[in-house]
């Protein structure tokens, strides 16, 4: 209740600054649209940003999903394939000093302007940070468990499967954390480089027709769905992992 309380006073607050900052400054519409301006066209045009969103959402929720997926698997991978770990190591640090938003096309052109391009374009961005967290919490369990695992003469798989992906699951959860809160920007930046819907193609399409108001209006409906999303991935962590704080 508390924290409900606390949120909903930042809101407000920042909608005041809002309001505020145009008033001072006489910044017209076409600039800095009024929150009530937003509003009223969120409103108005509800049922268009709802559509656009839910692409939007299933592009984020699918690439998420693959993302992890193949993220767990390639530290699965790294730990006991040390020869394949020589070949992913050096694709995990590409994928990241190369710019999502330069190969965003390349995967336009190969996946087409449906939602494959979209959700390739979000595996991309946050394949690194699941892998490498969930890479580094392997290989870092506790000496303790490994000593006395030895001790009670435990299998391979059940000390992998009992010990070491759980002390694992912490900085897997780190990784997931920056997972959702990405996840949704790689989704838009495949629709800013080519769609014909989302919230990505909707707020760029209003930016150029200069409907600055139904632009942040889009905006807003993407910032209260990736607040939702890690809200509810950062509940399920702490639930599922209840024996260390994440």
């Amino acid at each position: 209740m508390k924290k409900t309380a606390t949120f909903l006073f930042v809101v407000i607050g920042l909608i005041l600054i809002w309001q505020a900052v145009i008033l001072i400054f006489k910044l017209p519409d076409y600039i800095l649209p009024t929150p009530a301006a937003v509003l009223h066209v969120g409103y108005a045009r509800a049922n268009l940003i709802a559509s656009e969103a839910l692409i939007t959402i299933t592009e984020t929720l699918i690439g998420l999903i693959l993302g992890v997926i193949l993220g767990c698997i390639a530290a699965l991978v790294m730990v006991f394939c040390r020869p394949l770990k020589l070949w992913l190591l050096p694709l995990l640090i590409i994928s990241q000093a190369i710019p999502t938003f330069a190969i965003a096309p390349l995967l336009v052109i190969w996946f087409g302007y449906g939602m494959a391009s979209k959700i390739a374009t979000t595996i991309i961005m946050l394949f690194f940070p699941v892998t490498s967290a969930f890479y580094d919490g392997l290989r870092r369990t506790d000496q303790g468990w490994i000593d006395l695992a030895n001790t009670m003469n435990a299998k391979k798989w059940r000390f992998f499967w009992y010990i070491r992906i759980p002390a694992a699951l912490p900085s897997f959860a780190s990784g997931l954390r920056v997972a959702t809160a990405i996840a949704p920007i790689g989704a838009v930046v495949g629709e800013w480089v080519g769609a014909s819907r989302g919230l990505g193609f909707l707020m760029l399409n209003a930016n150029a027709r200069m409907q600055i108001d139904l632009m942040f209006a889009g905006l807003f409906t993407l910032v209260i769905f990736s607040l939702g999303l890690y809200f509810i991935v950062d509940k399920t962590l702490r639930w599922a992992i209840p024996w260390q704080k994440v």
